[in-house]
C-alpha cells in the first residue's frame, strides 16, 4: 500500500466541522454492538485551493472488527458508499475518517495509511483523523489530526506514522443554530423531547438574546471605564469594528421603516389566508358538484 506523500504538499491549518457530520458520528456510536470499544467510519467535505483549510460536512460508518491482534474493515463497503455519496454531492470529497475513541493506537496508523494512500485515499493531501469521546457522563471531546510516516524500514511504513494534532472549530449556519438550540431546550426535561416554537416565539427570544448580549456588553464598558475592570484591546477593536457595522439611522425613522416592513408582511399573510380560503371554497363546490 503506497503511502508517501509530496513535501511540496500544504498541510491543513485549521480543520472546520460541521454538526450534521457530528449526528452522524453520535448516531453510529449508539448503534454500535454490545461489547464494541469504538467505532470509525468515512469523513466527507471540502478543501480549500491551497489546501490549509478543511471542511468536514457529512460522514458514514464504515463496519470493522477489531481485536487486540487484528482489525478488519470492509473496504468495499466503504467504496461503495463514498461513491453513492459522491454523486449525491459532487463537491464532497474524501478528507478523512473518524473513530469513536482518543486512544492512537497502531491499527490507527493502520487505517490512517489507507486513508492516505494513491488508489483509494486523499493522496497527494494528508487524510484528517477525528476522534471523538462521546460518554453520557462527560462533555463531547473533539482533536483533529495529520499524520506522517515515520518506519524506518519499508515494510514498517503501514503501521507506524507520527499523528500531529491539528486546530479545529465547529462552524454552523444560522438555520443549524436554530435546530441546534432547539434540539438543546430538551436537555433538561427528564422525557428528552421539545415541541418546535413559532415564528413569533423564536423572534421573541431572538429579540430578548440580542438585549441582554447588549446589557452584557455595556456593563463590561461601564466597569472598564470606571476602573474596576482592565481593559482588553482584543475586545475593545472587536467592539469598534461591530459598532462600525451599525446602520446610522435615527431612532424614529427606524421605527417608522420596521412598521413599513411589519405592514407589509401582515399584508401577505392576509392574501395567503384569502387565496387559501378560496382555494379551498373552490375544491368544496367542486366536490359539491361532482357528487350530484
Amino acid at each position: 500500500m503506497m503511502t508517501a506523500q509530496a513535501s511540496s504538499t500544504p498541510t491543513p491549518l485549521n480543520i472546520i466541522i460541521h454538526p450534521q457530520s457530528l449526528f452522524s458520528i453520535l448516531d453510529h456510536t449508539l448503534r454500535r454492538n454490545e461489547g464494541q470499544e469504538r467505532v470509525i467510519g468515512t469523513l466527507l467535505g471540502t478543501r480549500s485551493d491551497d489546501g490549509t483549510e478543511i471542511e468536514i460536512r457529512s460522514a458514514f460508518a464504515v463496519p470493522h472488527i477489531e481485536s487486540a491482534a487484528q482489525v478488519e474493515i470492509d473496504m468495499e463497503y466503504h467504496k461503495t458508499m463514498y461513491n453513492l455519496y459522491h454523486k449525491a454531492n459532487p463537491k464532497e470529497i474524501l478528507v478523512g475518517w473518524y473513530a469513536t475513541s482518543l486512544e492512537l493506537n497502531a491499527f490507527s496508523a493502520l487505517i490512517q495509511n489507507f486513508y492516505s494512500s494513491v488508489s483509494d485515499g486523499t493522496y497527494p493531501y494528508p487524510a484528517v483523523h477525528l476522534t471523538m469521546q462521546a460518554n453520557p457522563s462527560s462533555d463531547i471531546s473533539i482533536r483533529t489530526y495529520i499524520s506522517t510516516n515515520v518506519g524506518v524500514l519499508p515494510e514498517k511504513v503501514s503501521e507506524s506514522c507520527l499523528f500531529v494534532p491539528v486546530p479545529n472549530e465547529l462552524r454552523y449556519s444560522e438555520s443549524e443554530r436554530s435546530g441546534l438550540e432547539l434540539i438543546a431546550s430538551a436537555k433538561n426535561n427528564e422525557s428528552r423531547d421539545t415541541s418546535i416554537i413559532s415564528d413569533v416565539a423564536s423572534l421573541e427570544r431572538s429579540i430578548e438574546e440580542v438585549l441582554t448580549m447588549l446589557d452584557r456588553v455595556s456593563a463590561y464598558v461601564s466597569s472598564v471605564q470606571d476602573g474596576t475592570t482592565p481593559a482588553n484591546v482584543a475586545i475593545g477593536k472587536f467592539l469598534l469594528a461591530n459598532l462600525s457595522l451599525a446602520p446610522k439611522v435615527d431612532a424614529d425613522e427606524l421605527e417608522k421603516l420596521f412598521n413599513s416592513h411589519l405592514q407589509d408582511i401582515l399584508l401577505v399573510v392576509y392574501l395567503s389566508n384569502t387565496i387559501k380560503t378560496q382555494m379551498e371554497l373552490f375544491n368544496g363546490l367542486k366536490r359539491t358538484a361532482v357528487i350530484s
